[in-house]
C-alpha cells in the first residue's frame, strides 16, 4: 500500500476549495444574500464582510484540502472513483455543515428556510468538491 501523495492532495484540495468558495459566494450573495442581510438587520448587526469573508475563504480551502486528504486516505480501502469521493464528501459535510446548521436550528438562531437551503446546498457542494479532489488525485 503506497503512502498518500501529498502534492496530489494539495492540487486536488485547492481545486476543491476553489469550487467550495465559488459555490459559497453564489449561495451567500444571489441565492440567500437578501434574506440573510434582512435577518442580520433584524438583529441590529452589520452585514458580514471584511475579516469574516477572508476567514470563510480560507476555511473553504481548508475544507477542500480535508476532502482531498480524506479521499486519499480511504481510497486504498474503498477503491478509487466517484463512490469513494462521495463518501469523503458526506463525511466532511456531516462534520462541517450538518452539526453546525442543525445546532443553529435547535436554538432557533436562524430562520428555518435559510438553514434548510444551506444544508441541501452544502451537501451537494461537498460531494461535488470531493469528486473534483478525487478526480485530480493520483497515487505517487
Amino acid at each position: 500500500m503506497a503512502g498518500i501523495n501529498t502534492g496530489s492532495v494539495i492540487k486536488g484540495g485547492l481545486a476543491a476549495g476553489l469550487l467550495i468558495n465559488i459555490s459559497e459566494t453564489i449561495l451567500n450573495m444571489p441565492v440567500l444574500g437578501a434574506q440573510f442581510e434582512a435577518f442580520m438587520k433584524s438583529l441590529n448587526l452589520p452585514p458580514v464582510g471584511g475579516a469574516a469573508i477572508g476567514y470563510f475563504v480560507v476555511m473553504g480551502f481548508v475544507q477542500g484540502l480535508l476532502l482531498a486528504w480524506l479521499y486519499a486516505a480511504i481510497r486504498p480501502r474503498l477503491g478509487p472513483g466517484p463512490k469513494t469521493a462521495t463518501i469523503a464528501g458526506l463525511y466532511v459535510w456531516f462534520f462541517a455543515s450538518f452539526f453546525c446548521v442543525t445546532g443553529f436550528a435547535i436554538v432557533a438562531l436562524f430562520p428555518t428556510n435559510l438553514l434548510i437551503i444551506t444544508l441541501v446546498w452544502t451537501l451537494v457542494e461537498q460531494i461535488l468538491a470531493a469528486q473534483v479532489a478525487g478526480w485530480l488525485y493520483a497515487e505517487a
